[in-house]
Parts: C-alpha cells; sequence; structure tokens
C-alpha cells in the first residue's frame, strides 16, 4: 500500500463522482463524506488476474471479482484474445433478425449445460434480464401468474424480478403499484433460523391454494448470505412444485458455472428443475445472460406472432465471443473441480482461524461462495474498511449486511485467497 485508501487521487475522483452521478449510488456516499473525507470509496484504475490496483497505485488482492462475474479474474488471456478477435471480424449482429455465427455456437454450447442436454435458449445482457426472461416463459407455458419467492433472496432489480427481491423490502416499496401482486414469499432455510421443512410446508400451502406459474429459487442464497440450505431442499423444493403444475425457476446466476464446486448447482443437488438462469461470470466480464429451459416449457414462445421478448444487445457477438472463451477455459483449467477443492479448503482454515473471535457467528458457504457472517452489520462495515487498509477487497451481504462475503476468481492463488484468514483475526482481535 503506497497510501491509507483513499489516496488523494481517489478522493478527488469520488468527489467528482458524487457532483453527477444520479444520488441512487452516490447519496450514502455523500452523506459519510460530509462527516468524514476520508471515507469516500477507492477509485479503480487496473485489474490482472485477482490483483486490483487504484488510481493511488495502491494493490489490492480481490476477493469480490465483479461481484462474482469475474470468474476466471481480470484479463484472462483467453477471453481478451477472443474478444480482441471478435472485434475485427464483426462486433454486432442483428439480434432475433440475423444471428452471428457466435451466438448459434454459444446457443449450442450452453444448450448442453441443460441438466436434459438439450435445451432451448434465450440470450440477454444482465442477470435481471434472464430471470425476466424466466418469468415470462413460465407465465407463457402455465397460463398463470404467481410466483412463489424466497425471504432473502435477490434476482436483480428489473421490473420483472423486482417484486421476487425479498432480500429487502426497501428496494420495492417505491414501485410497488407498478410490480406483480401475485409474487408471494416462503421462508428459506437458514435464514432467520427457518428450517428446510418449515419452507416446503410454507410453499405447499401457497401452491394449494393460489395458481402458481412458477417457483423462483436461488440454489444457495448469494447476496442473501452466502446461505447453503440444506442438501435435499431443492430437489423436494421440484417435486413439490411439479406436483402442483408449477415450473421451478434456479436462479444460477451467481452459483453456476463453477462458483460452487459444479456447473450447475441445482444439478449438484439432484434438482430436475425446469428453467435455468445464467449470468455474472458466464461473459468472463463482459456483460451476457442466458435462461435456458426445455423445449416442451420454451414453447408457449412460438404461439406469439411477433418476437415478443428482444432486444438490440442480446446476443452480441463480443459478449458470445467472450462467453465461449469462458467456458473454454473453465473446462480446460478443470476449474470447476478446483473451486470445490480450494473453497473447501479456505472454509475449513477460516473456521479455524475465526472461531475464537467472539464477533464471528458463522463460516459457511459452497465452493468459492464464502460467507464469515459478523455479528452486525456495523461490525462488518468497520471489518471492510480496515481489510481495505491492508489490501483486500471485500464485499457484505446478508442480513443487516453482517455477512462479508466472498466470490474470488476461480484460478485465484491459494495463498492469496488464504492470507484474509489472519489479517481478518487480527482486525477482529485488536
Amino acid at each position: 500500500m503506497r497510501t491509507k485508501p483513499p489516496g488523494a487521487e481517489s478522493q478527488k475522483l469520488a468527489e467528482r463522482l458524487a457532483g453527477i452521478e444520479c444520488p441512487a449510488f452516490s447519496r450514502r456516499r455523500a452523506q459519510r463524506a460530509a462527516d468524514d473525507p476520508t471515507s469516500l470509496p477507492i477509485v479503480l484504475a487496473a485489474g490482472q488476474g485477482s490483483d486490483l490496483w487504484d488510481v493511488d497505485d495502491n494493490a489490492y488482492v480481490d476477493l469480490a471479482a465483479g461481484f462474482g462475474a469475474l470468474l476466471l479474474g481480470h484479463g484472462h488471456p483467453a477471453v481478451t484474445e477472443a474478444v480482441r478477435h471478435q472485434m475485427t471480424r464483426l462486433t454486432q449482429g442483428l439480434g432475433d433478425v440475423y444471428a452471428s455465427d457466435t451466438k448459434v455456437a454459444l446457443l449450442e454450447a450452453l444448450s448442453k449445460l441443460h441438466p436434459t442436454g438439450s435445451a432451448r435458449v434465450m440470450l440477454g445482457q444482465s442477470g435481471s434480464d434472464a430471470v425476466t426472461a424466466a418469468l415470462k416463459t413460465a407465465t407463457l407455458a402455465t397460463g398463470r401468474h404467481a410466483f412463489v419467492a424466497f425471504d432473502g433472496a435477490y434476482h436483480g432489480l428489473g421490473y420483472g424480478p423486482l417484486p421476487a427481491c425479498g432480500y429487502q423490502a426497501g428496494f420495492r416499496t417505491p414501485f410497488a403499484p407498478q410490480l406483480n401482486p401475485e409474487v408471494h414469499y416462503a421462508p428459506y432455510p437458514g435464514v432467520r433460523g427457518a428450517s428446510g421443512d418449515r419452507a416446503l410446508s410454507f410453499v405447499k400451502q401457497l401452491l394449494r391454494t393460489e395458481k402458481v406459474a412458477g417457483v423462483l429459487v436461488e440454489p444457495l442464497l448469494g447476496r442473501g448470505g452466502c446461505v447453503a440450505p440444506p442438501d435435499s431442499f431443492l430437489s423436494e423444493l421440484t417435486t413439490l412444485a411439479h406436483r402442483y403444475g408449477a415450473l421451478v425457476i434456479a436462479d444460477e446466476i451467481w452459483t453456476g458455472l463453477g462458483r460452487c464446486g459444479a456447473w450447475l448447482r441445482s444439478e449438484a443437488m439432484g434438482a430436475a428443475v425446469d428453467i435455468i438462469c445464467l449470468g455474472k461470470g458466464l461473459g468472463g466480464g463482459l456483460p451476457i445472460s442466458a435462461c435456458m429451459a426445455p423445449e416442451a416449457v420454451m414453447a408457449g414462445w412460438a404461439q406469439a406472432d411477433e418476437a415478443i421478448h428482444t432486444s438490440t444487445h442480446g446476443g452480441a457477438p463480443l459478449g458470445c465471443a467472450a462467453a465461449l472463451a469462458t467456458l473454454r477455459a473453465i473446462r480446460d483449467e478443470t476449474l470447476i473441480a478446483r473451486s470445490a477443492e480450494l473453497g473447501a479448503r479456505a472454509r475449513a482454515a477460516f473456521d479455524e482461524l475465526l472461531s475464537p473471535c467472539r464477533q464471528v457467528c458463522d463460516v459457511r458457504g459452497v465452493g468459492l461462495m464464502i460467507g464469515i457472517e459478523l455479528e452486525d452489520g456495523a461490525t462488518a462495515q468497520r471489518a471492510i474498511a480496515a481489510l481495505l487498509e491492508r489490501g483486500y477487497v471485500v464485499l457484505s451481504g446478508g442480513i443487516g449486511g453482517a455477512t462479508l462475503t466472498l466470490t474470488p476468481a476461480l484460478n485465484i492463488d491459494e495463498r492469496k485467497l488464504l492470507g484474509i484468514g489472519e489479517c481478518l483475526r487480527e482486525i477482529l482481535e485488536r
């Protein structure tokens, strides 16, 4: 560290940012900065692998990896070369009118990832897009409009997934009159003390009393605090939903593509889900997402006279090229097995190091989605600030923001990941 973050250049840029950015992002930073100018955030300048540099030339270990989106880290050679090559061939296609050859190749690759081995795929630009497509797909397939979502869940803030955002009611409240009123919440196992049996019982009651099109579920809560349900939960949930004619939408935007030590966390849990949403890491840093479902489920779209769900940059060649390179690298570098093995070692090491600290409530997760729950959000924020000063970029989630969430690149150097354990222990013991 060359200077205590935020350095002078970060402070200058953060002040400029506060003057021009929508207050949705800058208001809280401005409030803190009014009392303490050094509370302004760092401003990033460069990244390579799992290393980051800010504009003051401070170096950091990146344990957030773009909210978990950089499965291969910053500037992976395979992704960089694929995008560079695609730029010389074709930058933009014509969406649903004239596809690119790169889009066709990606659709074929993604289709095989679905547990059926052959699915129809719809591409988007964000995880929120993918969930919106999934909700529409379930509605067209079933003719129903109600959905079951879960406490603590986060699926994006577009108008489609927003009604199902159980992470924080404040996200929904200002827009409530415009949102689907037929979204019903069930407890998620492990959130606020709920058990798997209680969650399933609650879902069953909703399925019996409402005409439910689909159950939208994260196989492991991401922003909700890296909470893993019992191994049998998703399979039992899927069986229950199918009994009442509802589809199951697995939001694998954060959990999929090796993040949790499997191509798909839902498949590893033995659940025959219907619709799968991918995003975040799919594009290796570029925005692209996918909604996948079997032919019979996607057939509802064929009844429309027009393409009633499309966008200018849907299936754009650059994103498709990056996604293909990302999928190949995950496979060629055996990163799925590494995620499972390294994640297990890291959780065990953190648990041993941090269990003596009274502020630590739990160490949990699956693969390289790791949550370290502290006693409250204030403690977590202090820890994040102290870790930043020592060269670690970490985010928080969970109830009240009390959980430190580690979602590093799958190819991160093991020493860089494990190093945060001793550092955090020293911070908490001060």
